[in-house]
């Protein structure tokens, strides 16, 4: 039987069939054992019941034996008398006579109770000139056996002539010695062997009744065992678990009012209790989970509904933002042109001079604010469109740092930049990845001390990315700033713990880096910010160096997200005024 055959019979079975075989089989093991040994164990008793008949025989059949040992003896000496005399050959008589005193080889038979045939038994001389030597080859191993060991009272052998033979010993004693004067014995010595033949057929027969009487026993005794076992297995192990597997299978059909009812008294009894138990508070559950969910579909509602006014709230404040944008752009753009009308006159002195310069910085700050958040709006509402160009990147950066390089050169702080020679021509929108390094470079340079560093380089990835880093040697951010610092109107603190948005060290709205993120995305790229508070911040921006087909524009289900209300700032005439008084471009974290 293999190990997989074995395994599907005792292993991937029921439980009443792996009872049944595993019971059963260990059962009938034990019963052939020990009929088995039972059968042994008589047989051999029987056995040793012979022994002990043939030492007892041994004994009465050399009571019976002496006096003819001693006629034959002295039969013999005058015999050797008369021929020493005479010195003649005996004549017919005498050798009728001596035959008759000495019955050489005789074989004599007992009756004995215990056996329905008559024993037969000789005595046998270790003499090998004696003719009352042994004849077969188990008696001469017999009688060897006794004359090599002298403390061997008696050897038995088993004859396959249906017979059983026990050899007994005669041994000299000191009487022996003193009465028959054995010059050349000693006490000890084998003077002979009794031969003891049992017929065999009485025994076989008797042990064949027995081993018959034996087998019916243990059969019947199997029968009844393995009629129990099933009762047992049936009724006692299997029924329980019949039961609780039935209750479990309508309960999965949803008839949570059952219950198990197993009444007997012990393990299974306790285990239907704790089933009961267990069901109990499974319904207990189930009630407080259809509560809970009951309330939570009317939370769900409520969610829904107040995601669906946010929604709104945030097409009113778009709307809001961009109306306001173009309304206030419009007498922006008059302030600016007038007040550039003023500046090329001749009659105005420095003061008015320096006031109207004022006019003009604050104008420009405000102007570009609002350029800002009307570029947010787009992003936000998914109008943004991008419009593909080939172009080299070193001339753009070269642009854009001569272009910031005065603001750099007024705070005394180094501003340098490194482009790859390796890069290829770029397939992308000039003017949002200009935008993305203008923001980045201004807001490096406002948040860097005098006598700082900034540095751009740009380099090429082996996965045909443009991979474009900003470091500065600023303020840094505070790392629980690092992840909010790209979300609109934030600005990093500058000192640990500083938490008001409207009390800022540097002027600024906060969108500068919510459109580098937003523009990254919008050009197939991302952005990641590495800074430490005190010693500088790096910002990496990786986007295609080959823009093939124009991504997909921000989702307009961006716009249908739920906003958090954690995250919200006001934006009304009070920020754009707060915004208005303020110098400088918009603020982000370096």
């Amino acid at each position: 039987m293999s190990y997989r055959t074995f395994k599907r019979l005792l292993g991937e079975t029921s439980l009443e069939r792996k009872c049944r075989f595993l019971f059963g089989g260990g059962l009938l093991i034990l019963i052939v054992g020990s009929f088995a040994f039972y059968g042994h164990r008589t047989a051999n008793l029987l056995y040793e019941q012979h022994e002990i008949t043939g030492e007892m025989l041994t004994q009465t059949i050399m009571t019976y034996e002496h006096p003819v040992w001693v006629k034959q003896k002295e039969a013999k000496e005058s015999k050797s008398d008369k021929e020493a005399e005479s010195n003649e050959q005996p004549g017919p008589d005498d050798e009728t006579e001596l035959d008759q005193a000495l019955p050489s080889d005789a074989i004599h038979k007992v009756k004995v109770p215990e056996f329905s045939t008559d024993l037969t038994w000789a005595v046998r001389s270790p003499d090998v000139q004696d003719t009352e030597r042994p004849k077969d080859f188990k008696g001469h191993q017999a009688m060897t056996y006794l004359l090599q060991n002298k403390d061997a009272a008696n050897v038995h052998r088993s004859d396959a002539n249906s017979a059983y033979k026990f050899y007994g010993a005669v041994r000299a004693t000191t009487a022996c010695i003193a009465c028959h004067q054995h010059a050349d014995k000693q006490e000890g010595d084998l003077l002979g062997m009794v031969e003891i033949t049992f017929p065999a057929h009485q025994t076989e027969k008797k042990l064949a009744e027995n081993d018959a009487i034996l087998l019916a026993t243990a059969i019947a005794t199997a029968f009844l065992a393995m009629v129990a076992a099933y009762a047992i297995v049936r009724y006692v192990i299997v029924k329980p678990v019949l039961h609780l597997k039935d209750v479990s299978d309508q309960i999965a059909r949803g008839m949570l009012d059952l219950r198990a009812d197993i009444r007997t008294g012990d393990e299974f009894e306790e285990l239907s209790h704790a089933f009961n138990r267990m069901l109990r508070h499974l319904v207990a559950v189930q009630e407080e989970l259809r509560h809970v969910n009951g309330s939570l579909d009317a939370k769900v509602d409520e969610l829904a509904q107040v995601n669906m006014r946010l929604f709104e709230m945030n097409n009113l404040k778009n709307d809001f933002l961009t109306t306001m944008s173009h309304e206030l752009r419009t007498p922006l753009n008059s302030i600016l042109g007038f007040s550039d009308v003023l500046t090329g006159s001749a009659n105005i002195n420095e003061k008015q001079k320096r006031y109207l310069h004022n006019i003009q910085s604050a104008g420009k700050d405000l102007l570009a604010m609002i350029n800002d958040i009307l570029d947010l709006a787009k992003i936000e509402s998914g109008k943004m469109e991008l419009h593909l160009a080939d172009f080299p990147i070193d001339e753009t950066i070269e642009r854009l740092v001569g272009m910031l390089s005065p603001l750099a050169e007024k705070k005394n702080i180094s501003l340098n930049y490194e482009v790859d020679p390796r890069l290829p021509v770029l397939r992308q929108d000039p003017g949002k990845l200009q935008q993305i390094i203008y923001n980045l470079l201004s807001n490096a340079i406002k948040f860097t001390p005098e006598g700082g560093r900034v540095r751009i380089a740009v380099t090429a990835t082996d996965n045909d990315q443009l991979e474009l880093t900003v470091d500065d040697t600023g303020v840094g951010i505070p790392l629980e700033d690092q992840e909010t610092i790209f979300e609109k109107f934030r600005q990093g603190n500058t000192a640990p713990g500083a938490n008001n948005a409207l009390t800022r060290e540097f002027a600024g709205t906060g969108l500068g880096l919510s459109i580098v993120k937003e523009l990254s995305k919008l050009l197939g790229g991302e952005v990641s910010l590495l800074s430490e508070l005190g010693k500088g911040s790096t910002f990496t921006v990786t986007v295609p160096t080959h823009l093939a087909d124009q991504p997909d524009q921000l989702d307009e289900s961006r716009a249908q997200q739920a906003i958090d209300l954690s995250k919200l700032r006001r934006v009304d005439y009070g920020l754009l005024e707060i915004a208005g008084k303020e110098a400088g471009s918009p603020p982000e974290g370096s």
